[in-house]
């Protein structure tokens, strides 16, 4: 009995040993010290190239061998060191067919000796690390994580050895003709980052760059172990002051006393939501923000749509005094809500898979970036120059109004500000379109191109609120009201008239005019009284020469008006036809008449050519300037030299 035990043991053993297949790699080249061994992949697994349930063991003598199950009859394999990079291939490298064992004809049924002749040579990044920060602890473990191991940001398998000469090397093996990377010390809390210890945008490089010749790497810092200095840039210092800047100004702007409170409702409006913006782009580019709340980082984009309709409104509002278009304001906003929910599916988004697509560079997320931010291109520099026309026809207007001069320097400022953030805008895209043609880091420029235009933006506050504060009574026109637009459309044309008069129009034509019936036939129209222009002329050089209004700094078109017993309108028709001037020049040419006639009595010896200047009713130095040489084409040196010697500047 006993004997026939072991009998039937034995045969039972030798049953299902038979009823197995033995796999045997018996010869093959060495490994890849990045490989994690040696794996079979084929149908039976999915091809799945680091299955751990088909890693093969090996033997005391070399082999490498793997037992699998008889139900197995026909498949389709072959080896590799762990993943796609590492598979076999012929004795030159080159690729080969997948394998195939099929049962039925096979040598031996349950036997697979093997030899594999060379591995697949995949395109290799010879990395070589050259300097690490100084503060990098003396026992850390260094990796590169990437797009070839799914960002895996502690992958053993890429691991990076320390050489005698300090240095860090890795050959990493990719087919893709682009690859992004990053170093880490195991996680993605310890990721490589820029010099101010804030995040880097992911390393790239081509298969045309690796060649086969070393890339040297320098890591500027470590995210986790920043230092104060670093984490205080002066390029966050700048921004962090421009938001104190605009916090100041929203407290001072509201008691400033001047003739257009309302225009600084706007102003302190445009201000807090440029700082607010500005401070929501510092503090979510920090680390730690970064990854608690990475969601943050969308909400500085909501400017791009925001901005620059309230920019307009506040311009409207100042120049014209008008407010919100009665019919129409509403659209201005329509490609912020658009943006709104455009992003809303990432709001509601889980955060670890948020930052997962943030880090990856999920294509979808980026061509949202994209589309939406070259939308927001065309539609910022469209108000720019909605804006740029508007003040054009108010400098248009006041010279037909007032008789001083006008400082819009400032909101040219403003507009050139911004005109240099439209221009690195533009430089942006076209860095990216250029990234398609040749080869460089486009995602670093990237990054520096977007800090630049953050920084130029921030400085508008400084402007804006400068001028508020230390001009606040610069704009004393009437408040003339822009026309309806009869078309309706977007934006409202700027058409400043002069305020109406109850006194009918006394300038007329001599000839009668005609006039349409119902029949289309030519009706003669009674007409106008006519006025003697000349006549007219006549009293307006009187009454200035008499009372000499144009010494008062502020004259309006309408405080002439009244002196002169005229309607504001017809007295701007006198000046424009019968002395060929708008108001501004006509009153000025009175101030350097009285100027000459200054200069040339003994008396006025002893005062400056800027005091007398300012005593015929110039407002500053350079209206001054300006207007005498507009009227002489002499500057009031030249002339003053050509006088007299004698009167000093």
């Amino acid at each position: 009995m006993i004997r026939l035990g072991l009998f039937l043991a034995c045969w039972l053993t030798a049953a299902l040993t038979w009823a197995q297949i033995r796999v045997e790699v018996v010869k093959y080249p060495a490994l890849s010290p990045t490989g994690s061994g040696l794996f079979m992949a084929g149908d039976f697994n999915n091809w799945n190239p680091g299955d751990p349930r088909f890693s093969l063991k090996r033997q005391p003598n070399g082999w490498y061998t793997i037992t699998l199950p008889d139900t197995l009859r026909r498949f389709e394999y072959k080896f590799t060191q762990g993943n796609w990079t590492l598979t076999e291939g012929d004795a030159q490298g080159e690729g080969i067919a997948n394998r195939l064992f099929d049962q039925s004809t096979a040598d031996s049924p349950s036997l697979i000796r093997v030899e594999i002749a060379g591995w697949e040579q995949k395109p290799a990044y010879k990395f070589v690390l050259t300097d690490v920060p100084a503060n990098t602890p003396h026992d850390a473990s260094l990796y590169i994580t990437g797009t070839f191991n799914k960002w895996n940001p502690g992958d053993p398998r890429y691991k990076l050895q320390r050489q005698v000469d300090g240095t860090y090397r890795i050959t990493v093996h990719s087919d893709a003709p682009v690859m992004e990377y990053k170093f880490t010390r195991g996680n993605w809390d310890s990721v490589e980052g820029r010099e101010s210890g804030k995040s880097r945008p992911n390393r790239v490089i081509t298969r045309l760059e690796a060649g086969n010749q070393d890339i040297d790497i320098t890591i500027q810092s470590w995210e986790d172990l920043t230092s104060t200095f670093q984490f205080y840039s002066l390029y966050d210092l700048l921004m962090l002051f421009s938001c104190f800047q605009g916090l100041l100004l929203l407290i001072a702007i509201p008691s400033i006393q001047n003739y257009n409170r309302i225009a600084n409702r706007w102003l302190v409006a445009l201000l807090g939501i440029a700082s607010l913006f500005v401070l929501l782009k510092v503090v979510s580019s920090y680390r730690d923000v970064a990854q608690v709340y990475t969601k943050l980082l969308l909400v500085p984009d909501f400017i791009w749509f925001l901005y620059a309709p309230l920019f307009y409104f506040y311009v409207r509002r100042l120049l014209f005094d008008t407010g919100l278009p009665a019919r129409s304001w509403v659209y201005h906003f329509i490609p912020i809500v658009i943006q709104f929910f455009v992003y809303l599916p990432y709001f509601l988004m889980e955060s670890k898979i948020f930052q997962l697509k943030i880090v990856n560079q999920d294509p979808t997320l980026r061509a949202v970036f994209l589309v939406t931010g070259f939308l927001a291109l065309i539609f910022n520099a469209t108000y720019w120059f909605i804006c740029r026309r508007t003040i054009r026809a108010y400098k248009t207007h006041y010279r037909t109004s007032i008789s001083y001069e006008q400082n819009l320097q400032y909101l040219n400022t403003v507009l050139l500000i911004q005109a240099v953030c439209l221009v690195l805008w533009t430089f942006l895209f076209g860095l990216m379109l250029a990234s398609r043609f040749i080869t460089f880091d486009v995602h670093v420029l990237a990054g520096q191109n977007v800090d630049m235009i953050w920084l130029a933006f921030s400085t508008i506050t400084y402007f804006l609120g400068y001028v508020a504060v230390h001009q606040p009574e610069i704009f004393k026109l009437p408040q003339p009201q822009l026309a309806n637009n009869p078309s309706g459309g977007f934006f409202e044309e700027v058409v400043p008239p002069l305020p109406e008069s109850p006194v009918t129009a006394q300038l007329a034509p001599v000839t009668s005019a005609l006039s349409a019936n119902s029949d289309n036939r030519p009706t003669p129209v009674k007409s106008a009284p006519v006025v003697n222009l000349a006549q007219l002329q006549r009293s307006v050089e009187v009454y200035m020469d008499e009372h000499k209004p144009y010494t008062n700094p502020n004259l309006t078109i309408h405080e002439l008006a009244s002196g002169v017993k005229l309607p504001p309108h017809v007295l701007s028709k006198v000046i424009n036809d019968g002395f060929g001037k708008n108001f501004f020049d006509f009153v000025n040419q009175y101030r350097v008449e009285e100027l000459k006639r200054r200069m040339d009595d003994p008396k006025s010896k002893s005062y400056t050519l800027l005091s007398l200047a300012f005593e015929v009713g110039f407002n500053s130095k350079t209206a001054f300037n300006r207007a005498f040489k507009k009227l002489t084409n002499q500057t009031p040196k030249e002339y003053f030299n050509m006088v007299s010697d004698e009167h000093p500047l």
